[in-house]
């Protein structure tokens, strides 16, 4: 027994390779450690070099931060896991900066904007009121955007609902692509564009500036978007519902009338949700068609309306003080109104998406 012991051959605890899984790992707590130590070096290096641009301390503090990751782990952990926590910290660093800006933007927005924004505000327009002075309100400017949106929205959501179901269910062939181009393209145009092509047939026809031009012309803008979200909600409706409707002799305008819509309408709705918002803050168009007043047009089909991108624009260049604030007030309530659409967007999104089972 003693003899087989001695012969056994002595079994030695062997060091992980340097790229093993099972070496030691840092704590949860070193993101946050080497964010704050990578902080502190940025603001050090940027104030002993002299930079006062807190822009520069930032960049610095950054790059000191995805260093700092990517050496201690390379130490204390290994290569492999060095790899992965550089990929982390860049997506950290990229994600950071993106919010920042918008942050600040939002910040500056609600501080500036709050200062003037309350019923009177919204509920009263500039009619009597010089742009220099203090009071008037944002009802006119408000009461148009609504309209004008609505207009191009009852416009352009049926033509891109039909565009797409055609590419998705129908397109073939020449025809197809030549649409599939074209909404490419128009997905790219600039607004202004937009705008003077409806102002050439204004020209042409003899009309007049109102909001049914405007309209028109933020419709053109929002098809192309309506067309790609939902030919690609469309695109996802599994292939077996239309081909069980199929197989039960249901014509296909019916399978998509009745099946295919009613599965992506979810989808589909927020798209146009999200291209009421693309649209909400257009300046161009409504300059060219709309022309702007300053008292309360209720009739989109006669006479010029006002809208919150015309405001703004109309209230900086005015250059008072009291019309700056107005002009912040305003850009708030717009960025109020299109959040408001993305969070509607997102609850028709939840409140429609497919039910999952177990």
């Amino acid at each position: 027994m003693s003899n087989a012991i001695q012969d056994a051959p002595v079994r030695t605890a062997r060091r992980p390779r340097k790229d093993s899984l099972s070496h030691r790992s840092l704590p949860r707590w070193a993101t946050a450690a080497f964010a704050v130590a990578a902080v502190t070096l940025g603001v050090g290096t940027g104030a002993a070099a002299g930079l006062e641009s807190r822009v520069q301390w930032g960049l610095i503090s950054a790059l000191i931060f995805v260093v700092i990751s990517y050496t201690v782990t390379s130490v204390v952990e290994n290569r492999r896991q060095a790899k992965d926590r550089l990929a982390t910290s860049v997506v950290w660093v990229c994600f950071t900066l993106a919010v920042i800006p918008l942050l600040s933007l939002i910040w500056v927005t609600v501080s500036r904007g709050i200062k003037v924004l309350d019923g009177y505000f919204l509920t009263h327009s500039m009619a009597g009121i010089p742009g220099f002075e203090v009071g008037g309100g944002v009802y006119h400017a408000l009461l148009g955007t609504l309209e004008q949106v609505g207009l191009a929205t009852v416009i352009s959501a049926p033509i891109g609902l039909l565009t797409a179901v055609y590419l998705v269910e129908y397109g073939k062939g020449a025809l197809a692509k030549a649409v599939t181009f074209f909404v490419d393209v128009m997905t790219g145009i600039p607004s202004i564009v937009a705008g003077l092509f409806i102002l050439s047939i204004m020209l042409m026809a003899d009309l007049q500036p109102s909001g049914l031009m405007g309209a028109l012309a933020l419709a053109i803008l929002m098809i192309p978007v309506v067309v790609r979200s939902t030919e690609e909600m469309l695109k996802l409706v599994p292939n077996e519902l239309r081909e069980a409707a199929l197989a039960l002799g249901v014509p296909k305008w019916r399978v998509i009338l009745k099946v295919v819509i009613p599965t992506a309408i979810g989808g589909i709705t927020t798209g146009v949700m999200l291209a009421i918002a693309r649209i909400a803050g257009e300046t161009a168009p409504i300059m060219l068609l709309v022309f702007g007043t300053q008292l309360i047009n209720t009739n989109p089909f006669e006479g010029a309306q006002s809208a919150l991108p015309f405001y703004i624009w109309e209230q900086y260049k005015v250059g008072s003080e009291a019309s700056y604030d107005r002009a912040w007030a305003a850009a708030l309530v717009l960025i109020v109104f299109v959040m408001i659409l993305n969070l509607v967007a997102r609850g028709i999104a939840r409140w429609k998406a497919p039910k999952t089972g177990r």
